[in-house]
């Protein structure tokens, strides 16, 4: 009789922890500004390139937050705490280019002050690395983008390609395009939770 009563009572627990860890499976779990990053990678061009510039952008996280199960993330940078880390450069030339970028030229930050990625699907590739597709907002259009994702223990790091005019930015040429930066530019991040 005793046995009886208590296999319903394992089966109960065993349902209720089941259902627990479920729910956390699922639960959002917040990023860590702090200890999270993003820096945009953007390259020179043209006939005098080599005069020119490559530029390192970091791009602070606002907040986010992921899901490990179903897969998903969201995050979202204040266009205008972008910052030009060049190093080779003066401080006036680093001044000059953060506002070019931050200005109605490149970003318009004070018109579309925030850059949103939203995941839409993410395709499992193997032990701790996933392609994940999402739309990606800046300069107030959204796009959908592939960003290629390795991680595990809830930290995270990434890459995703992209093209600024897809986006209704025109890169920025100076001398008559004799200098100027590639279309393509490169966004780089890790990804780590509170």
């Amino acid at each position: 009789m005793k046995l009886g009563m208590t296999a319903p009572r394992l089966l109960l627990a065993f349902s209720l922890t089941s259902m627990l860890w479920a729910g956390n499976a699922s639960a959002q779990t917040a990023i860590d500004p702090q200890k999270s990053s993003i820096t945009v990678r953007v390259f020179k061009a043209g006939v005098f390139s080599a005069f020119g510039h490559e530029h390192e952008i970091s791009a602070p996280i606002q907040q986010g937050s992921f899901t490990e199960n179903p897969a998903s993330v969201e995050l979202t940078v204040d266009a205008r705490g972008m910052r030009v880390m060049d190093k080779d450069i003066s401080e006036k030339d680093r001044t000059d280019i953060q506002q070019t970028m931050l200005g109605p030229k490149v970003l318009d930050s004070e018109k579309f002050p925030t850059v949103r990625f939203r995941s839409t699907h993410v395709e499992p590739l193997g032990e701790g690395k996933w392609i994940v597709l999402g739309d990606l907002t800046i300069h107030g259009e959204t796009r959908p983008v592939k960003v290629r994702v390795e991680g595990q223990n809830s930290r995270y790091r990434g890459i995703a390609d992209l093209k600024q005019k897809d986006f209704g930015i025109t890169p920025v040429t100076v001398a008559g395009g004799a200098v100027k930066v590639k279309n393509e530019l490169r966004i780089e991040f890790g990804i780590v939770s509170k």
